[in-house]
């Protein structure tokens, strides 16, 4: 008898075990990684515009789009293929309107929190821009990213990436622990 009263307690755990993990909401550590991956893809397409800013756009779910928001009010949405490529510099700008890339400018994502939802997930990521004013050992915090991420048929894409910049009435603010 109690034999069978473990069996069933085993039964129970592997059933609720097995139910929890395939809950749409439940991200596994591939995705995790995956995810992250996007966002490393993210800071190497825009700081090369490689393959004339192309790799930058197909970093987004078809409906997707990136918006930067200043003064804490979101600006133009750039949706679509050929308007992702150019708000990376390229596609008709054929990557010539892209100063960050003549100065040597590089992007860095740290702080990268993901959550998952029932959709797929979302994520917060703080951006670190190296390199300003062609000075390779000048750091800069410029804001952080707002994240949507979903699962497509190519691996995670953004959905929505919102660009929250540090500034203030127009001016970018420079956190009182980076000025010397």
């Amino acid at each position: 008898m109690q034999t069978r009263a473990i069996t069933i307690l085993l039964l129970i755990v592997a059933f609720t075990s097995l139910a929890q993990k395939t809950r749409p909401s439940d991200l596994t550590a591939l995705d995790y990684f995956q995810i992250q991956q996007l966002v490393s893809k993210y800071a190497r397409a825009i700081d090369t515009c490689s393959n004339n800013g192309y790799d930058y756009a197909d970093l987004y779910a078809p409906d997707g789009f990136f918006a930067p928001s200043m003064d804490g009010k979101v600006q133009v949405k750039f949706q679509g293929r050929e308007r992702l490529a150019e708000v990376s510099g390229g596609g008709v700008q054929g990557c010539k309107n892209a100063p960050w890339i003549k100065e040597g400018v590089h992007h860095i994502y740290v702080n990268h929190i993901i959550t998952p939802t029932s959709e797929g997930a979302i994520g917060t990521v703080d951006m670190l821009m190296i390199g300003l004013g062609g000075n390779p050992n000048k750091i800069e915090y410029d804001g952080y990213y707002e994240d949507v991420y979903v699962r497509t048929q190519q691996g995670w894409r953004f959905k929505s990436r919102i660009h929250h910049a540090v500034l203030n009435q127009g001016k970018r603010v420079v956190p009182a622990s980076a000025k010397h």
